[in-house]
């Protein structure tokens, strides 16, 4: 206790200097840290952006640039898949649901993807979650728009506002589609993955705002021909017949689209129908199996993770080398100090003791403050990094590696502490506290 309390006071009277290397160690332990937390949740944001889904089905071109393309909204599909071959492939015995999207369209940045109420229905992310409603419902006019999370807290939309689409992506935009106004129908409730930023219309009015026609004519056509059942026959065929028309009005002809998604009743149908379709003779596809394409795109991220890594060591080495540089050359200034515990009866193993204590209580409070200020930059760079880069922070207790990194900079910092304590250990009274030859 009493070491304890002298090596208290002796830190206390060097505020300054152990300030200083305690503030590096901390910044060290919170750059770690944070590095750390944003490598795992990132590499969970990108397996939890879509679960349940068996196949990913586009142009042949790459694995991972049809992962990024379809899903990431990252990149342009160079081709797409026609019609056609969509109509067959999903017709093959063993599908259970699929969802076609077409890209190509963007509204002030945001991706916009034309698609069918489908999409509502069987997509899933994270563990196997649906999406749900913040605010309305899924479109039911070729001329209404349901948007992610982000995009309407961010632009400020609400229910019923007007919005145009652009073509091109991102924030080049060649042309705006003002002919065809879209109206805000439904807001998804936030999910963490990139359909927050998306944009979601009807499969329909991709052709209808490419093709020039003006969707209130649609609109038109429709109440007409609702108008023409309501005057003929019984009402339960009628609403059959305009379910099935609401249904093919909301999907259309399009001549292509840039890929879907699959999901079977079985593993088995997933192999064979994958295997058939990267072998179709009509044109050239590839179907993908999202959750390997997902470990193969962290693979190619792995040597990030490794430099992220040896950059936060590298830094927390430099910061302990900087905290032995001040143990020795304040152990110099401290010569006295420790003639004066020598002559009172202390005994070398007592200034070892005590030496090493201090650089342990050091190393402790700078993991301790470092700890703070990792949950403090975290609190504070939270919504940033799920709105631009996509990555939803868990911001939680400290899991066992992470209290194990802490650990390993304790012992690191307690061993740097040994070398002015072993000097300190072998200085004598003799010559006016020289060291022993």
């Amino acid at each position: 206790m009493i070491l304890t309390k002298l090596a208290y006071k002796s830190l206390l009277n060097r505020r300054a200097s152990v300030l200083l290397t305690l503030f590096t160690i901390a910044i060290s332990v919170m750059l770690l840290l944070s590095i750390e937390r944003i490598r795992v949740d990132a590499k969970t944001s990108f397996s939890n952006t879509i679960s349940g889904t068996d196949l990913i089905v586009g142009a042949r071109t790459g694995d991972i640039q049809l992962l990024l393309s379809s899903v990431f909204r990252i990149g342009h599909a160079n081709n797409g898949v026609s019609w056609q071959s969509y109509q067959y492939i999903t017709a093959q015995r063993g599908v259970k649901w699929s969802i076609p999207i077409s890209l190509g369209d963007s509204h002030k940045g945001q991706a916009v993807i034309g698609t069918t109420r489908d999409y509502f229905t069987h997509y899933r992310f994270g563990k196997k979650q649906t999406l749900s409603f913040q605010q309305g419902h899924a479109f039911e006019r070729v001329n209404q728009v349901v948007l992610g999370s982000d995009v309407a807290s961010r632009l400020g939309y609400t229910l019923g506002d007007s919005i145009v689409i652009s073509h091109g992506m991102g924030n080049t935009s060649f042309h705006h589609h003002k002919d065809n106004p879209f109206t805000v129908i439904g807001i998804l409730n936030a999910t963490g993955t990139p359909v927050d930023k998306t944009l979601h219309i009807p499969l329909a009015a991709i052709d209808l705002i490419h093709g020039g026609v003006h969707s209130s004519n649609v609109e038109h056509g429709e109440s007409d021909e609702h108008d023409e059942h309501d005057e003929h026959d019984e009402h339960d065929e009628h609403d059959e017949h305009d379910e099935h028309d609401e249904h093919n009005n909301l999907i259309g002809e399009p001549n292509q689209i840039t890929a879907f998604l699959m999901g079977f009743d079985s593993p088995l149908y997933t192999l064979q129908i994958r295997r058939n379709i990267n072998q179709y003779k009509k044109e050239p596809l590839l179907a993908i199996m999202p959750t390997v394409t997902l470990k193969e795109l962290w693979q190619m991220l792995a040597i990030v993770e490794k430099v992220l890594l040896l950059f936060s060591g590298v830094v927390i080495l430099v910061s302990l080398l900087g905290m032995l540089t001040t143990l020795l050359a304040n152990l110099n200034q401290r010569r006295r100090e420790l003639a004066i515990l020598r002559s009172v009866g202390a005994r070398p193993w007592q200034l070892f003791t005590l030496i090493s204590m201090e650089s342990l209580f050091t190393t402790l409070l700078g993991c301790l403050v470092g700890c703070g200020l990792y949950y403090g930059v975290m609190l504070v760079s939270s919504s940033y990094l799920q709105s631009h880069a996509g990555i939803s922070v868990n911001i939680a207790m400290l899991s066992y590696y992470e209290l194990t990194l802490i650990g390993v900079i304790m012992a690191a910092g307690f061993i740097i502490g040994l070398i002015p304590a072993t000097r300190a250990y072998f200085y004598s009274l003799s010559d006016g506290m020289s060291i022993k030859t």
